[in-house]
């Protein structure tokens, strides 16, 4: 269907854009940026910051280019001193009642409300009185909530309601008493925050953070190799984002040089959590193939994201029957640096210190669960950096990221299929699991390589694919209020899958609450940035010569010398976990 197009005038130029075109968008057909603040792509237009203001012909007051649809012969003006003037003015107001510590905070020129205070004139703090004061709210293990710095945009509300259906944060209180928090303004640990960090990511300030593990591992890092023997195993993503932070283009490989600088900061072992990810395959696939067979508990749920595990454990513990017993691959990476490479190695695993870099702010919670602690209490991981935090350290270091030559992970924790890589992408486990369940199925030695139906970012995503002569009905939603889409459905019976996967951030780990803030011109919607991020990864897939997590030779050897046989009792001792239902404990 052609959609209608319309004629108008930006600052006296003409333009003919669809009639559903905001203003916002049509200037930046003419290169003309209109600054925003409460503004984001992925989420429902909010017009509350007001920065965005235009005058239009007609009209005796501004209007809002984010949430203004254009109309035939429409004459805008965007740059008038009146207009600069009023979003000057409104940026005063936002800085004047905002703490006065931007060379000390972590959004540090990557602050969207610093970056419009310079581009407007800002210059001096000009208005004096009462400012808001709020103590800062640390209590969860992923998500610090910093109240002194909100600007009250709503995108974390927004995005916690829209993206992740959990609709824990709430502007609360009235006027310039006005707040954003979970109900009751309750500490974050007691609220059903999930901890999946999306607040953190489209947080325009620095309202909202992850935990900061650095210190905890500038300190062990420091500490003599005889006292504490430091490793650390890295995600898929993160080979595919954290050249971002260093000026480099989005969806740059950077594996190699990712492993010299953890090698530069001191880590005694560099491992690749993609080892694990084939691990996952292979206990995930048998676990798969088991309930085919016996026809219980289908659809079998993927468990590799914390954020949407804590969202089972607190909205759907129905589903726990449902749910793949597989540890996430950081989980099943720090177990086994703390019992196979411990063992191998000869130390004491209380003396091996598991440093994980991980997209996710999730993980930092996982890494506390309880059920991931060794049988003496001994946590497998020690601490999570998220990228942005890893890219801080490694400046902080005076490391040139992009001059670095590429180096190798250690053995023997440290060779991977390019069905791992693929993990970080939504739909990558799924594409993963089904590389090694159709030669199973079959029981043929080859089979499909890629599985086209699956991937993209795509929010919700269901297919039939014939394996052999089975159909295998698979689902994948990311997001969680996709999740919640399919889940409901599934409970209602109206929909039957054999597979599902579910990924708590909106386009999977590329996308997860822990990644690079995208750059502050960026306006693309967060669909190309999540797909430019993809195909760093697939990419890496292509290159690689093992592209099935089973045909990964040395996870075969770590089978037949330590694990014994996948699913089996030590498999399951080692690598599998249970969950349980969660209520939040200001609710109990």
């Amino acid at each position: 269907m052609n959609q209608q197009m319309i004629n108008i005038r930006i600052d006296g130029e003409p333009l003919r854009v669809p009639a559903t075109t905001t203003v916002l968008h049509a200037a930046e057909k003419l290169g003309i940026h209109i600054p925003r603040l409460c503004y984001h792509p992925r989420l429902k237009l909010e017009g509350s910051c007001r920065v965005c203001v235009v005058q239009v012909k007609g009209f005796n007051y501004f209007l809002t280019a984010c949430s203004t649809e254009v109309w035939e012969g429409m004459e805008v003006e965007t740059n008038s001193p009146a207009i600069r003037q009023a979003r000057r003015d409104i940026v005063e107001l936002l800085m004047d009642n905002h703490p006065r510590d931007c060379q000390t905070c972590e959004r540090d020129g990557v602050c969207e409300l610093q970056k419009q205070a310079y581009r407007l004139g800002v210059r001096e703090r000009i208005f004096e009185g009462k400012r808001k004061h709020y103590p800062i709210d640390n209590t969860s293990l992923s998500v610090v909530r910093t109240s002194e710095k909100c600007i009250l945009c709503n995108r974390c509300v927004r995005v916690c309601k829209e993206v992740q259906g959990v609709h824990n944060l709430s502007q609360q209180g009235r006027g310039f008493n006005t707040v954003v928090g979970p109900a009751f303004l309750s500490p974050m640990d007691e609220s059903i925050c999930i901890q999946c960090g999306q607040c953190v990511a489209v947080c325009p300030t620095a309202a909202f953070l992850e935990h900061d593990h650095t210190e905890r591992v500038w300190e062990v890092l420091a500490l003599p190799r005889d006292v504490k023997h430091v490793v650390v195993h890295t995600a898929p993503a993160i080979r595919a984002t954290i050249g971002e932070s260093f000026g480099m283009p989005i969806g740059t490989p950077v594996t190699g040089q990712l492993v010299t600088a953890l090698r530069r900061l001191g880590f005694d072992g560099v491992f690749d959590t993609n080892v694990s990810a084939d691990l996952t395959i292979i206990e995930e696939a048998t676990e798969f193939l088991s309930r085919m067979k016996s026809g219980e508990n289908l659809p079998l749920l993927t468990s590799c994201s914390p954020g949407w595990i804590n969202f089972l454990e607190k909205f759907y513990p129905e589903m726990i029957p449902n749910t793949s017993t597989c540890k996430s691959p950081m989980q099943m990476m720090s177990t086994l640096l703390k019992t196979y490479y411990a063992e191998k190695k000869g130390i004491n695993p209380k003396d091996i210190y598991v440093v994980a870099i991980m997209p996710c702010v999730a993980k930092k919670y996982e890494a506390g669960r309880k059920e991931h602690a060794l049988p003496d209490g001994t946590p497998t991981t020690d601490a999570v950096l998220t990228t942005r935090e890893l890219a801080w350290m490694i400046k902080s270091y005076g490391i040139d990221f992009e001059s670095l030559p590429k180096g190798e992970f250690d053995k023997p924790l440290g060779l991977s299929s390019g069905a791992s890589d693929i993990f970080g992408a939504t739909g990558g486990v799924m594409e993963a699991a089904l590389r090694t369940a159709a030669v199973k199925l079959t029981g043929e030695g080859v089979g499909p390589l890629e599985f086209e139906e699956v991937r993209g970012v795509t929010g919700l995503k269901e297919t039939t694919i014939r394996i052999g002569d089975i159909d295998v009905s698979i689902a994948v939603a990311n997001g969680l209020e996709n999740a919640k889409e399919l889940l409901d459905a599934i409970k209602r019976g109206e929909r039957k899958y054999h597979l599902v996967e579910i990924m708590a951030c909106p386009g999977g780990c590329v996308m997860g609450g822990g990644q690079p803030y995208p750059p502050l011109d960026h306006d693309s919607l967060d669909s190309d940035l999540a797909l430019r991020r993809a195909r760093a990864l697939y990419t890496i897939d292509d290159n690689k010569q093992l592209r099935r997590s089973h045909e990964n030779p040395d996870i075969e050897h770590l089978y037949a010398e330590f694990i014994g046989e996948p699913n089996g009792e030590k498999a399951h001792a080692l690598l599998h976990t249970h969950y349980q239902a969660r209520l939040p404990r200001g609710i109990r």
